[in-house]
């Protein structure tokens, strides 16, 4: 068994968990661990359902575990799931790291018009193009070429926002008893409420990405890599 932490780690919407590639080897004290949610990925055509999604993260952990501390991140969609995840089993995780992932959708309901109109959008334009218009604006804002994902994850993309919009919110994170790093980049849209969040969490630690947009983990990874590797290193 390893004695190192293992970092498990959450992708964003239509990404999949080749958004986290070369995270591994800018965290070398863990073990780390990328996961697809349903529709993403390897679990391409699967149906975004809670069950699907507690599943999806669950077999990652319960595989390789073996009882050593398990530090769960995710990224803008997948920090929403991770929130869900922890508070459901509040002492299965040494640390919880939510990046662009608090804004609480209770509290912000033109975000949420923003958000759902865009998958209203989807059958509309069509998820190629759709993925054409905004790989576009994800590469000018500095992201590698090579990380700019396909259209798959569109086709769940209506139903794990309307998951969110409908579930998520500061109340995941209250009395969690494992500390809790609320990440956002200076200009993240899904940042707006971090504050909230760290102050409802019983530990909670606020980090801002200085310069960085809700694309941090892909344009800023040495930045969001050492948010990670501080809560593995406090978990260890």
């Amino acid at each position: 068994m390893s004695p190192r932490p293992l970092l498990v780690l959450l992708h964003g919407t239509r990404f999949d968990a080749s958004e986290w590639d070369g995270y591994a080897e800018l965290i070398p004290e863990a073990d780390v661990v990328c996961v697809d949610l349903p529709g993403h990925g390897t679990r391409a055509g699967h149906e975004w359902t809670a069950d699907g999604v507690a599943e999806a993260t669950d077999e990652a952990i319960r595989e390789i575990a073996d009882g050593r501390p398990v530090i769960l991140a995710g990224h803008s969609l997948g920090g929403y799931v991770a929130a869900r995840v922890a508070a459901a089993d509040p002492h299965r995780f040494a640390a919880l790291v939510l990046i662009g992932a608090s804004a609480d959708p209770a509290a912000h309901p033109l975000l949420v018009r923003t958000y759902t109109g865009f998958a209203r959008l989807l059958p509309v334009v069509g998820p190629a193009r759709m993925a054409r218009l905004a790989n576009g604006v994800i590469a000018r804002l500095g992201a590698d070429p090579h990380s700019l994902p396909g259209d798959t994850g569109y086709a769940v993309l209506p139903a794990a926002w309307a998951d969110v919009v409908a579930q998520a919110g500061v109340h995941d994170v209250a009395g969690l008893p494992c500390p809790v790093w609320v990440v956002a980049g200076q200009f993240d849209q899904l940042g707006i409420d971090a504050r909230a969040y760290a102050a409802a969490a019983p530990d909670g630690r606020r980090r801002i990405i200085p310069r960085a947009s809700h694309l941090a983990p892909l344009t800023h990874r040495p930045q969001v890599a050492a948010v990670l590797r501080e809560a593995v290193l406090h978990a260890s």
